[in-house]
């Protein structure tokens, strides 16, 4: 059994953060939380409505408090957004107040898993299909300073 009471899958857009935090809750007989999901609640919005209609900077403080509401939460398994740990405090928070696993997959592997789900992700919804691939590896070399911790 795992020492810590709450664990944070962590990764890019596309990594399977969802799918693998529902199977681990499942093995471990714990609740999965999404963290989108809480805030499209809280909110009342989409990612995508709040994206296009308040802005990144907006939705990623509401993403920042969301995370930190859920600190009181135990024998659970969280799934944040791609971009969760490279705002704000929201790495040294996770690391502080649970295990945290990256899920990491090659930028070739990431654009296999989103081409067909662009639309549907506000931060590549506008890329040309054919820019994808340098659009993640940009990002990912970027955010990977934050997963790594």
């Amino acid at each position: 059994m795992l020492s810590s009471q709450k664990v944070y899958i962590i990764g890019f857009m596309g990594s399977g953060k969802t799918t693998t935090g529902k199977k681990l809750a499942s093995l471990l007989g714990w609740s999965f939380i999404d963290l989108d999901k809480v805030i499209e609640e809280k909110t009342g919005k989409t990612i995508a409505e709040l994206f296009s209609y308040s802005g990144e900077d907006y939705f990623r403080d509401v993403e920042s408090e969301a995370l930190k509401g859920l600190q009181s939460e135990m024998n659970s398994i969280i799934s944040t957004g791609g971009g969760t740990p490279c705002y704000g405090d929201n790495m040294a928070f996770m690391l502080e107040t649970g295990l945290t696993i990256y899920l990491k997959l090659t930028p070739a592997q990431l654009k296999s898993r989103l081409i067909e789900s662009k639309t549907e992700r506000p931060l590549i919804k506008n890329i040309n299909s054919n820019d994808l691939l340098s659009f993640i590896e940009n990002k990912l070399s970027f955010r990977e300073t934050y997963y790594n911790k």
